[in-house]
């Protein structure tokens, strides 16, 4: 993988070079999540991962978000070590931190707190990242009286407010009902078509994985986990996630994928299954 983005000529957004993750368990044995990986997300690229439960998707978005320790390997974003919590990048998880005390303006106006912004112009702020999401008419509204979907796009410009240059996003569409998913996928890439930052997306749903990335990477069920395929998503932008669907290429596309990804998701039941027994 390289280690310059060939269209802007600047490092990787993100870079994973020979990075492992493992554990101490219960009984003391060290459990290996994730073998070494070699991974590149190019500036302004979507980057989707998928694979089988427990294969260490989000434990891989975590290193990147500096949120844990890689065991070996290194992590560096824009070319630079990371050290910490990554600050240059937003994360979006499957559950919404909203605060269920504040309106929907002020949960979004509360991460900018941290950067000082004065009251007044941090709700100016949020209430015109709450525009850009469809909800202005919302902003006065606390989070129990918004559908999941509302609750999500809150969630989204909370992200978006502090114009972060990397998206780490682990499921955030996944407690969506599936005509809500295709909202909220629309919506993801109009706005990453305007701002076009890095985004490394998890999912378990390989449509939408296809429907909305530049590249799909799929793992292999855990442990050790590791990188078995690596594919190009060559589909015309922009992209209409419902329609998308009907195209022959992404039938093939699903096609090819699949085949990579099924037979590691069939060993991750069949471990499963064991433990189980």
């Amino acid at each position: 993988m390289s280690s310059m983005t060939p269209e802007t000529g600047r490092a990787p957004a993100v870079s994973l070079r020979g990075v492992s993750i493992a554990y101490r368990v219960g009984d003391g044995a060290r459990y290996e999540a994730v073998r070494p990986v070699d991974l590149d997300v190019p500036d302004q690229s979507f980057v989707a991962i998928v694979g089988p439960t427990g294969c260490g998707k989000s434990t891989l978005l975590n290193a990147a978000a500096g949120l844990i320790a890689p065991s070996s390997g290194s992590v560096s974003i824009f070319g630079e070590p990371l050290a910490g919590v990554n600050r240059r990048a937003g994360y979006l998880f499957q559950l919404d931190a909203l605060m269920p005390w504040k309106t929907a303006i002020d949960n979004v106006a509360v991460a900018l707190e941290p950067m000082g912004v004065r009251r007044g112009e941090a709700r100016e702020r949020a209430h015109a990242m709450l525009k850009r999401v469809g909800l202005a008419s919302f902003a006065d509204r606390y989070p129990h009286m918004l559908s999941g979907g509302q609750k999500k796009r809150v969630a989204l410009a909370q992200t978006l407010i502090r114009d972060p240059k990397i998206l780490l996003m682990d499921e955030p569409f996944g407690p969506l009902d599936a005509q809500t998913r295709v909202i909220m996928g629309n919506l993801l890439l109009e706005l990453w078509a305007t701002d076009r930052k890095a985004v490394l997306f998890i999912t378990h749903d390989l449509d939408e994985a296809i429907a909305l990335a530049d590249r799909v990477i799929v793992m292999a069920a855990g442990p050790r986990s590791h990188f078995v395929g690596d594919f190009r998503i060559d589909l015309p932008r922009p992209r209409d996630i419902a329609e998308v669907r009907h195209d022959k290429r992404f039938f093939d596309l699903h096609r090819d994928i699949w085949a990579a990804l099924r037979d590691e998701v069939s060993r991750a039941y069949a471990q499963a299954d064991g433990v189980a027994a």
